[in-house]
């Protein structure tokens, strides 16, 4: 859109009649009062915009309307000049021009300095060099006027005209680092020395180069110009980077963030010395904590992780971990996640120690602020950060442990479930910290509130207690859980109230407890307890199994196993032996009992009751091939388990080292700096031209550069057919948040199409951003038309449409052109990411729209449609390689991606080979789609359904 169309569509606010004013009225309405000819210039402007020509009115707003004062009509009339016709058909400068040449002089010299500074702006935009040529000496005085309004405008003037007709003031560059020497301006000096960048650089050096110890005192504005300048100079020549890097340093301490941030960036390309990188990152790590903005925060991190991405600079940051950390303060949890990642990838045996300590006093802080829907969150964040560093350095485990093992009792299970993976891998693989993480297990096992943290902790102390003092207290802790037993007598008695509240007496077998020597104390039959309790103050496990949940009791039954048989081997005296299999067999015999009894909120699973007497099956026989399964096998099979997690990580490591590393190929071409074309450098680009094309929208990769990755490589999309009066085609061009539509349309036939109008709809989370505005074209004329498509989320969207026009001197109606559809793909918006099992079993039970797909393809091998599937759909497979090893008939696998809206897809893959059909038997089976919006579960069904089968090339 133009300059001319902006000031309409926020300066015209005229509502049009369905048939436009003839000629006549809207000169008798020029003619008329201030409000009259202001309405009437409106409608003349959108006239002319819409491609009426109107030659007749020319005069008329020359003599009745040009000589006016209002500055509303003096705005109507900068755009109105801007869009009219000024030359005739042969090219030639209309004569009205002389006067209207005449009236802008004289704004020129006006002592209204508003008048001065919006003419001086509009003479930027006028490409006529016969009109610009009289006005020369007044555009020159306005440099000494006293207000910088003008004084900037004309700067910007002489910039254009000089750039553009440099014939008409080939002095400009010298008269413009003379005003620059004298200005005192902010704004005008930017202005000033903005233009001499693009002029005249060496006239710019020479300036900055007499006032370069004077740079901290200049305005931010002039500033960053300044920053600009360095950074182009020294990138041309690098011999010059000498000259002017202290002045960078001196930047990095202005007051304002944009120039620190210019400066950094400016400085670690221009230098890779240890100081010089570290002087940029100390700034960005300031610029993050002191800006309040979130987005910026994040910006600025990622500058962080690219500097850490390059190998020599590692070492540097490494020192700067602790300042780093500093981020933690701010409360949005994207910026701590980045923060922890970043200060992770930097850790090193240098800084371990510190970075825990920070680590564990920010754990404690989460356990004392106010929750916050976040804070669960962080905390998980930083029990997964403690967990990494004590895995890569084991001296730190130690520390780690006590602190985070007090969050078994948590009530986020997130957190309690992390570090209890944590716990679970620490004492497989640190032998010397078992004793440790024993005692503290059994100090916070009886506040575990839930039934899947309690469920692990069962088993890691049936697997590691190891002697026989932690085996009874295990068994203490058992019994302190589950409270009075036979559970459905003492329920039963409670619930007739035969019990008194004050003081229950319970009837039952002689109760054995463990003393401190280890011997067994029997208490009477008939005995005291404590005050019964209300239902909800049950001992855990107690109310876990009234609850229904009896999976826990398979666990314990397991548990009690394990110890019963430990307990054996360690213990000689067969009276002991037996009095705590006894025991461990009453106790999963009472459970067998609730479960069958109707107390529960819910029955006891089959597989329960199997588990649990098979269990008391092995404790009645204490067979050595049982004990080797229950005390040996289990043990292993983690160890293996662990072990294949520990070689997938180093992998991962190595592939994410391997592509940090620059390699150079034998056959790679030397480039030699002296013989290398300023356009053709290759390993540095100007990151000022890269940041103004993404602003544009025109984000340019590296490779952009190649002629082949032009616009000639990519898919033209045939909106029109070859025989319509219009041919419409288009390139799609799908940047980050928007979809830019880049339409060619070509007048095939010999009339003139008036108000040639490219109409779009959407269909989908799309949205038209403006509407493109209408044009005239000659016969066998073309003209491109680019249209602004904003995404709002991840779901497949449909852009069609029309080309309406009329043609010029028919009486017909309006003519129009269909246009085929254009299909969005979901594709450009979807990444490969990463979570946990944990996270992903999560994110499955509370997604609501499922997509289920059935596998129609004609690939035979199973590895080879997976790997077919997670190509067309950009998901990542979570499911590990060993997991996928071998050959059975069938797999399963859990897929994952994000959308760059922030948006989850989860995909689980079923399939299997008939093999009874033969060995050429296509797969088949299922892939269900879990999204949390339908429009992402529907699109992505869509594409696996378009791309199941494999097209031989």
């Amino acid at each position: 859109m133009t300059a001319a169309e902006n000031v309409c569509y926020t300066l015209i606010n005229v509502p049009m009649d369905s048939e436009p004013p003839s000629e006549i009225s809207l000169k008798n309405d020029l003619k008329g009062d201030v409000k009259l000819k202001t309405e009437a210039l409106k409608k003349v402007i959108i006239m002319i915009l819409n491609g009426e020509k109107l030659p007749g009115l020319l005069m008329t707003i020359i003599r009745f309307v040009l000589p006016l004062q209002d500055h509303t009509i003096k705005k109507l009339l900068l755009v109105f000049w801007e869009i009219v016709p000024k030359t005739t058909p042969d090219g030639r400068l209309l004569q009205e021009m002389i006067l209207v040449c005449d009236a802008y002089r004289k704004d020129l010299q006006h002592p209204n300095e508003f008048i001065r500074g919006s003419t001086l702006r509009f003479l930027c935009k006028l490409k006529e060099a016969e009109l610009l040529e009289p006005l020369m000496p007044a555009i020159r005085a306005c440099l000494e006027h006293r207000h910088s309004y003008v004084r900037r405008n004309a700067v910007l003037a002489i910039y254009t005209i000089y750039r553009n007709f440099e014939h008409l003031i080939p002095d400009a560059p010298e008269l413009i680092h003379d005003f620059l020497v004298n200005e005192k301006d902010a704004s005008c000096k930017r202005n000033a020395f903005m233009m001499l960048i693009h002029a005249d650089q060496d006239r710019a050096l020479d300036y900055l180069s007499t006032c370069i110890d004077q740079v901290q005192t200049f305005g931010d504005i002039l500033q960053l110009v300044i920053v600009e300048l360095i950074y182009k100079v020294c990138h041309a020549n690098p011999s010059e980077r000498a000259r002017f890097i202290r002045c960078i340093y001196n930047l990095l301490q202005s007051s304002s963030p944009a120039v620190k941030y210019e400066a950094a960036g400016t400085l670690v390309t221009l230098s890779s010395a240890p100081t010089a990188i570290k002087a940029a990152a100390q700034c960005y790590i300031d610029l993050i904590i002191k800006e309040s903005d979130n987005n910026v925060k994040l910006i600025v991190l990622d500058r962080l992780i690219e500097l850490k991405e390059h190998p020599s600079h590692e070492r540097v940051l490494q020192d700067l971990v602790m300042d780093i950390l500093r981020v933690l303060s701010t409360p949005d949890l994207e910026v701590r996640k980045k923060t922890l990642q970043l200060a992770l990838d930097l850790v090193s045996s240098r800084n371990v120690e510190e970075l825990v300590i920070v680590l564990k006093k920010e754990v404690i802080k989460t356990n004392n602020v106010t929750e916050h829907e976040d804070t669960d969150k962080y905390r998980q964040l930083l029990v997964r950060t403690l967990h990494s560093c004590s895995v890569r350095f084991p001296d730190m485990a130690a520390n780690v442990i006590p602190v985070l093992m007090e969050f078994l009792s948590d009530n986020n299970e997130a957190a309690a479930a992390d570090v209890l993976e944590f716990v679970r891998e620490a004492i497989q693989r640190f032998d010397n910290l078992r004793p440790l993480i024993v005692e503290k297990m059994l100090e916070v096992f009886h506040a575990i509130k839930s039934v899947k943290i309690y469920r692990g902790a069962l088993w890691i102390l049936g697997e590691y207690c190891s002697t026989k003092e932690d085996i009874q207290s295990v068994m203490t802790e058992v019994r302190r859980s589950l409270g009075e037993i036979p559970i459905v007598e003492s329920e039963i008695k409670k619930e007739a109230g035969e019990l008194k509240p004050e003081e229950e007496v319970t009837v039952g077998p002689a109760q054995k407890l463990v003393t401190e020597m280890g011997t067994y104390a029997t208490q009477s039959a008939l005995s005291s307890s404590r005050p019964a309790k209300k239902e909800e103050d049950r001992p855990p496990l107690r109310g876990f199994l009234l609850d229904g949940d009896f999976f826990v009791a398979a666990s314990l039954a397991t548990t009690l196993t394990k110890i019963a048989l430990r307990y054996v081997s360690l213990v000689q005296e067969k009276k002991k032996q037996n009095s705590f299999n006894a025991e461990a067999m009453l106790l999963m015999a009472t459970i067998l009992h609730l479960g069958k009894s109707s107390l529960p909120k819910k029955p006891i699973t089959d597989d329960d009751v199997d588990r649990i007497s098979l269990c008391l099956k092995v404790l009645s026989e204490c067979s050595p091939l049982m004990n080797d399964i229950f005390n040996k096998e289990c043990r292993q099979s983690l160890s293996h388990m662990l072990s294949a997690k520990l070689e997938e990580e180093k992998l991962s490591q190595k592939k994410e080292s391997e592509k940090r590393n620059v390699t150079i190929q034998p056959d790679d071409p030397i480039s030699f700096m002296q013989l290398t074309a300023k356009n053709e450098m290759s390993s540095k680009e100007d990151q000022f031209q890269l940041s103004l094309l993404a602003a544009m929208g025109n984000t340019q990769r590296k490779e952009a550069a190649d002629p082949l990755a032009s616009k000639l490589n990519k898919v033209v999309t045939q909106l029109t057919g070859f025989s319509d009066p219009v041919y419409a085609e288009a390139y799609v061009h799908v940047n980050q948040y928007d979809i830019v539509l880049d339409v060619l349309v070509v007048n095939q036939t010999s009339d003139t199409l008036q108000n040639c109008t490219l109409e779009l709809a959407t269909l989908g989370d799309l949205k038209l951003v403006e509407k493109p505005s209408p044009l005239t074209l000659a016969p066998h004329d073309f003209a491109n038309i680019k249209a602004n498509v904003k995404v709002a989320s991840t779901e497949n969207g449909i852009i069609f449409g029309n080309v309406v026009y009329d043609v010029s001197g028919a009486a017909s109606d309006r003519n129009c052109v269909v246009l085929s559809d254009i299909h969005i793909d979901i594709m450009d918006y979807i990444q490969p990411a990463s979570c946990t099992d944990a996270e992903f079993r999560q994110m499955w039970a509370e997604f609501e729209w499922e997509n289920k797909v059935t596998v129609n393809t004609n690939i035979i091998d199973l590895n080879e449609y997976l790997q077919h599937i997670l190509k067309s759909t950009n998901m990542k497979c979570l499911t590990p390689e060993k997991a996928l090893s071998g050959y059975c008939g069938f797999m399963a696998a859990n897929l994952y991606a994000r959308s760059i809206f922030g948006e989850d897809a989860l995909a689980n893959v079923s399939i299997e080979k008939p093999i009874h059909l033969g060995p050429e038997a296509p797969v088949t089976g299922h892939i269900r789609i879990r999204a949390k919006s339908q429009g992402m579960a529907l699109s992505l069904g869509d594409k696996i359904n378009l791309s199941q089968k494999k097209t031989s090339l």
